[in-house]
């Protein structure tokens, strides 16, 4: 059964840098889409960022177009999440999630549909 763990979450300054990775133990990661999401306080899950299985194709959400960047290494089971230009509302708990599927589709964002998620790992952007 795939599993997935998030990790490199931590406490930045405005304008900084993180790198988040997803390691899928598992034999179907690289039949999954991968997805990037976040919660922050009292509010809804938020889709990020969404990569294909082949690593081929994203999508990501217009607040981290430009700032955010997916990409994935098969070889090491691997989905990353680049953050630059880190700003105060990037703050929250960053999940990643195995979509139904292969591709991310129009509805790669929807965090109910999921088939597996990760126990997430907090960013706090932070002067």
């Amino acid at each position: 059964q795939l599993q997935l763990v998030e990790s490199g979450g931590a406490y930045v300054q405005p304008g900084g840098s993180l790198r988040l990775s997803c390691v899928a133990s598992g034999s179907t990661f690289d039949e999954h889409a991968i997805g990037w999401f976040r919660q922050a306080p009292g509010k809804e899950h938020e889709g990020v960022s969404c990569i294909n299985s082949s690593g081929g194709a994203t999508n990501s959400a217009d607040s981290v177009k430009g700032r955010f960047t997916i990409s994935r290494d098969n070889t090491k089971s691997t989905v990353y999440l680049q953050m630059i230009n880190l700003k105060a509302e990037d703050t929250a708990t960053y999940y990643c999630g195995a979509l139904d599927g292969g591709g991310c589709g129009r509805a790669w964002a929807e965090w109910g549909d999921l088939q597996v998620r990760g126990q997430g790992t907090l960013v706090t952007v932070s002067a």
